[in-house]
């Protein structure tokens, strides 16, 4: 690959040079949140500072200024995920909010007895429960594509789950426990040729791949501000205007109306019917940020240098005797999971922990996952664009720590 500037990125996220327990903090946690550059971190003061005031409804001047920048970031997020339309881009609070406004409203529209949603045996449980809960009130059925031991999706089983009955295939981009990469425009494509429309979960892909909702043809592709360098309390629902037009709004109040009488109700028109409230207004603007700092650097960029540092981690960590990885699927971005000598991961989590490293530990919100494997839980490094292989170093280190203490 071409010249990564790590260092210049590193200076650019202030909270690496903390320190913990004595040690630099090795920060590998990404999958649950980034941490934000100095940039963005600038921004959500400017807002405060200078623009603070509520969106789409003022006249005066720090409303105009406020609606100005929130909606610059609705056509920096349509271009950067390169949606045919802005008003395709609805923003929410993230990802969790962003599919149960789908199971909701397309479920109350589409969805009757007897139907069935398809999701697979690796989704995080904000791609489980709400399509649950939609069935149990509908009367339909969830049906799970079931998973190889590698953490790969069975693409036999999947097709043969598709039929009439099926309204909707709801699944994630990139496993946040696995890392597991999954075959996306193939599971679009099959969904397509049944006429079932898709929804993705890419609030594990976002930040690491380059995505265009048109190339991939999907219907609702779902993700998270604060997984991609961002603040946190917005994320972004895209979905395709056929369908965003025929679904009932989700939430009612300021905002999402035309008029309103005691008689009828006129709904606003896309993406304002569903966008109930005052928004995360600093947040969405500050999202607008993140982007740009993204595209500074470059998606592909990013993703060459990631798939070379999780190569890196892999082969390290395999040299420890100890080790078990949870998902080996052939393509993987990002995560890297693991046991240590058959300890409880919480116990090499508090380890890891004292020598400075940041990991995630326990069943990462993928509890029907662990049962597949048999096990409560596993430790999870997280990658992101900010990491070194001086990071990965001091991660193995520390794991060959912790093994020899849990003997």
């Amino acid at each position: 690959m071409t010249h990564y500037d790590i260092d210049s990125i590193r200076a650019d996220f202030p909270i690496l040079k903390t320190k913990v327990n004595g040690h630099p903090l090795v920060y590998l946690d990404n999958g649950a949140t980034t941490q934000k550059p100095q940039s963005v971190i600038n921004a959500i003061t400017d807002y405060y500072t200078q623009i603070n005031s509520n969106v789409h409804r003022g006249v005066h001047h720090l409303s105009q200024l406020a609606t100005d920048a929130y909606e610059v970031t609705r056509k920096k997020i349509s271009e950067f995920i390169n949606a045919a339309h802005d008003y395709e881009v609805i923003l929410t609070s993230g990802t969790t909010h962003s599919i149960n406004l789908v199971a909701n409203s397309y479920g109350k529209q589409f969805v009757r007895e007897g139907d069935e949603i398809v999701i697979s045996a690796m989704e995080h449980h904000s791609n489980i429960v709400p399509w649950q809960m939609i069935c149990e009130d509908r009367g339909a059925k969830l049906r799970v594509i079931p998973i190889n031991d590698e953490g790969e999706l069975d693409m036999e089983a999947y097709a043969a789950m598709l039929n009439e009955r099926v309204k909707l295939v709801s699944i994630t981009y990139v496993s946040n426990t696995l890392g597991t990469l999954n075959p996306i425009k193939e599971v679009i494509k099959q969904a397509h040729d049944q006429d079932i429309p898709v929804l993705i979960d890419g609030a594990q892909a976002i930040q690491h791949l380059d995505v265009d909702v048109q190339a991939l043809d999907v219907d609702f592709f779902a993700f998270s501000g604060h997984k991609m360098y961002g603040p946190t309390g917005v994320g972004v629902l895209y979905g395709k205007e056929k369908w965003l037009d025929r679904m009932p709004p989700y939430q009612g109040g300021g905002d999402m109306i035309k008029e309103v009488r005691f008689e009828k109700t006129i709904y606003n028109e896309l993406p304002f019917k569903f966008e109930a409230g005052t928004p995360n207004i600093e947040a969405g603007i500050c999202l607008g940020t993140a982007i740009d700092y993204i595209k500074t650097t470059g998606i592909n960029q990013i993703a060459l240098y990631e798939t070379e540092l999780l190569k890196y981690a892999t082969k390290a960590l395999s040299e420890i005797d100890q080790i078990r990885f949870i998902g080996t699927a052939k393509e993987k971005s990002s995560v890297i999971s693991f046991l240590v000598n058959g300890a409880h991961p919480y116990d090499v989590g508090v380890i890891l922990d004292k020598l400075g490293v940041a990991v995630r530990t326990g069943h990462h919100c993928t509890q029907p996952l662990m049962e597949r494997f048999d096990i409560p839980g596993t430790v999870r490094a997280s990658i992101a664009m900010y990491n070194t292989k001086e990071d990965i170093d001091l991660l193995v280190n520390a794991v060959k720590k912790a093994a020899s203490m849990l003997l």
